[in-house]
């Protein structure tokens, strides 16, 4: 009997903590495509952004990226209970 309670708590924490990503484009302009790449992330628990600065703006600025963005992809992380998101801009 102890070892089925172990192997249901083994693979419910394995369950728990698998997950599927999803990276789509968001948006493209004519600008051109460069070197330069900037990311924004955080966690969605329960519908709620826990970053509240997410977005655009904060991955072009953890990406020093001053001119304008070529591409717009979104990374999607989906666990259980949260998900992950990623924003990733890229500009010459």
């Amino acid at each position: 009997m102890k070892k089925l309670t172990t192997l249901f708590i083994a693979s419910a924490l394995t369950f728990m903590v698998s997950s599927c990503s999803t990276t789509m484009p968001v948006a493209a302009s004519k600008a051109e495509i460069g070197q330069s790449r900037g990311t924004s992330s955080t966690v969605v628990f329960l519908g709620v952004y826990l970053n509240s600065e997410y977005g655009i703006k904060e991955a072009a600025t953890n990406g020093n990226i001053s001119s304008a963005i070529a591409t717009v992809d979104e990374k999607v992380t989906n666990f259980i209970i949260f998900q992950t998101r990623q924003l990733i801009v890229t500009a010459k």
